[in-house]
């Protein structure tokens, strides 16, 4: 959100959406005969945001449709996608491997990366309140 915000001030216009909500709004227009009209919606900000990419796995008929979107998008808008998902995993995530393959191409031909480890600052955040103690933490995350 920060670089989003950044990204505002700079004058881009950005548009920031979960990955779900993405993926229904981009289904729905499907079945309704807009698709063009709703990935041109999508298409137009400098900077599009896609939030929780992964968090849950993609129907392969959403798949196809995520891809056309970034294509639309490719080398005319910037896409920041956050995931916990590594890039490795996307053929599971987009239940195509052929399809995650034809993605990221799309994605990684211009791109930086950014890994971020360690505890989610939501997680750190309840620790510091006293809510959670660090070693529970600890366990909880060794546990999946």
């Amino acid at each position: 959100m920060a670089l989003g915000r950044e990204a505002i001030r700079s004058g881009h216009t950005v548009l920031f959406v979960s990955a779900s909500t993405l993926l229904t709004q981009l289904a729905k227009a499907h079945q309704e005969g807009r698709l063009e009209e709703k990935i041109g919606y999508y298409a137009i900000p400098k900077l599009l945001i896609i939030d929780e990419l992964g968090y849950l796995p993609f129907d392969p008929k959403a798949a196809h449709l995520f891809f056309q979107l970034v294509s639309r998008r490719y080398e005319k808008g910037s896409t920041l996608i956050t995931s916990n998902r590594a890039i490795s995993e996307w053929g599971e995530v987009f239940g195509d491997p052929v399809v995650a393959t034809a993605i990221l191409d799309r994605l990684l031909h211009h791109s930086h990366i950014v890994t971020i480890r360690g505890e989610s600052y939501r997680l750190k955040e309840k620790r510091k309140s006293g809510l959670m103690k660090a070693s529970n933490l600890q366990m909880d995350m060794n546990s999946k």
